[in-house]
């Protein structure tokens, strides 16, 4: 039998390539998974990741305006549209000016909101952290007393209520962790 050629094969060089069949998209998904199929064929190749689109920008007004519209008789009929091209293109500047004003506004009182947020978050931590360690120095000094107690009657049957005292206090203690472990209050819009 005589060698066969495909469409895709070049002289000199071996079939590598399979004619695919062309299959079109039905849904958003689909499309998404024959892109992900043609990836995958080859995952040494490298993905094309398109660059980000530069944000439109008005074309910054003439330095020296040469032809300078005059209130004379005499214009042309073509005058009229260059000046309506103009004031176009001013209007545009200035609705991009005005609307990136805004936008810094918005993104300092963001900034402004989020420093208030962290201000606020650190005066809650300390004000937590003084109220364990005022618990844990509480603590402390019951755990010495009862020592100087005990070493004060030893053999007396008066530690077992302090046992019970002591057993009391814990789950009070135990009690008011519970209550410090709150969600966390970092978050923004709270007040």
């Amino acid at each position: 039998m005589a060698a066969q050629t495909h469409k895709n094969n070049k002289p000199g060089k071996s079939g590598g390539k399979e004619a695919q069949p062309l299959i079109l998209p039905k849904t958003p998904a689909e499309e998404q998974r024959l892109k992900l199929e043609r990836l995958m064929r080859n995952p040494d190749k490298v993905a094309p990741i398109p660059e980000r689109q530069k944000e439109w920008a008005p074309r910054a007004p003439p330095e020296f305006v040469r032809d300078v519209m005059g209130s004379s008789a005499g214009a042309g009929s073509g005058e009229f549209h260059v000046y309506r091209h103009l004031r176009r293109r001013e209007y545009q500047r200035q609705d991009f000016l005005d609307k990136m004003a805004a936008k810094q506004g918005k993104d300092v009182d963001y900034l402004k909101k989020v420093e208030q947020n962290q201000v606020e978050a650190e005066e809650r931590t300390a004000k937590r952290r003084k109220k364990r360690e005022k618990l844990k120095l509480k603590k402390l000094l019951a755990k010495k007393a009862k020592m100087e107690g005990k070493e004060k009657n030893d053999g007396d049957e008066d530690s077992d209520s302090s046992g019970e005292e002591e057993r009391k206090e814990e789950s009070g203690e135990e009690e008011q962790k519970e209550d410090d472990a709150e969600t966390p209050s970092f978050i923004m819009g709270r007040k």
